[in-house]
């Protein structure tokens, strides 16, 4: 970063650092990178200008993995950069900095635009783009939920091809164990792909052994998978059991109840349990329904379903979610603020740009209020006022 660039202090500000929230704190940011954090008094000796934070929580900007659509938007109705853009500045105004665009289970058509789209937003510089997580087509028809299973399949030679090309961001895939060869499993994951198990019936030991080929995580935990059984562990058992993959939690009140939110992320090794959203069109959007695989899907009470009661995504924000993460499930705000922004961005690989206020992140925030209500987002050192 150059030093002939402005010099801003956010000050009077409650902090969200390393170690839970700091008062008497100002975060320096200079361009697109957080600069230093220091004492508020040392911000005036900076010569910094100031940025008053009008006493509200400074936490990172929210890094969601699992973003179907959001503004009315659905990704799968329309692969494209405007799309992207849409769907992105939808979830800025809840706090959210950096996220994965879904596709979910779709024509292979369909994959290789949303592919390129994410490619082409992220070389226009498209704010909060990421990367992309497909989840399908390799997925079980026995745990399909909303996904149209007549789409699910194998990957082939043309499947593997485009995964496996030099991407702009991080390309996540959610896939059944069972349904994909752990060679293939061990090729994407040496490729970079990041694979991550969901909308499975596999067994313990099938999910242990795709664990050993390369998977890192699992989507949407307790839904679309085997349970925890007696005798048998089913995949939720060995994704508690595992200590070191990743767990994405829907901490809507709706997918998973509170009891079992707590029991999981007891379970699992401190950093490895990840908020998502699985948003779908409805957030930040007047129009409470969309269409998805052909049929109607209207939210209700904050409920995605179909005439037949199928879950079909959420209509949660990531702000609500870290709400519902102390409120509901009782984790105290730092932690649920590392489990919206520090410990997916880990997940992601980005760790040392993304999800903590210190020197040499970019300069993502989410300001709140104590009722949970952004008021500011930014996102590589440009604010913008939500509310």
């Amino acid at each position: 970063m150059s030093a002939t660039q402005p010099l801003t202090a956010l000050v009077n500000g409650r902090v969200m650092a390393d170690h839970g929230l700091r008062d008497g704190l100002a975060v320096l940011v200079r361009g697109e990178r957080i600069e230093a954090v220091v004492p508020a008094d040392d911000a005036l000796v900076a010569g910094a200008k100031p940025h008053d934070l009008r006493g509200r929580l400074l936490l990172p900007g929210f890094v969601d993995v699992q973003v179907n659509g959001g503004g009315g938007l659905l990704f799968n109705a329309a692969p494209t950069v405007e799309t992207l853009r849409g769907i992105a500045e939808a979830h800025r105004k809840f706090g959210t900095t950096g996220l994965l665009p879904t596709l979910i289970t779709d024509t292979a058509e369909v994959m290789h635009a949303a592919l390129d789209a994410v490619d082409a937003a992220i070389e226009q510089g498209v704010p909060g783009i990421l990367g992309i997580h497909l989840e399908g087509p390799f997925l079980a028809p026995a745990r399909k939920g909303i996904h149209n299973a007549d789409l699910f399949r194998v990957p082939d030679t043309a499947d593997l091809a485009a995964l496996l090309a030099r991407r702009r961001g991080v390309v996540m895939m959610t896939l059944a164990p069972e349904r994909v060869p752990l060679d293939t499993i061990h090729q994407l994951t040496a490729a970079g792909v990041i694979v991550v198990a969901g909308h499975t019936a596999a067994d313990y030991a099938t999910t242990r052994a795709a664990l050993d080929a390369g998977v890192s995580g699992f989507t949407h935990l307790y839904n679309a998978m085997t349970p925890l059984g007696s005798r048998e562990p089913g995949v939720v058992g060995a994704a508690l059991d595992d200590p070191h993959s990743w767990c994405g939690l829907i901490v809507d009140g709706h997918h998973v109840n509170s009891v079992s939110l707590r029991v999981a992320i007891a379970a699992k090794a401190r950093g490895k349990s990840v908020l998502v959203t699985d948003a779908m069109p409805p957030v930040g959007s007047d129009d409470p329904s969309y269409v998805l695989n052909g049929e109607t899907i209207t939210a209700r009470d904050g409920i995605c379903q179909n005439d037949h009661g199928v879950l079909a995504g959420s209509a949660l924000d990531m702000a609500t979610g870290v709400r519902n993460l102390v409120e509901m499930v009782g984790i105290p705000l730092p932690e649920a603020s590392r489990m919206a922004s520090a410990y997916p961005a880990a997940w992601l690989g980005l760790e040392r740009q993304l999800g903590r206020i210190v020197a040499g992140q970019r300069a993502d925030f989410a300001v709140l209020d104590d009722g949970f209500v952004v008021h500011e987002t930014w996102i590589g050192g440009k604010p913008r006022v939500e509310r």
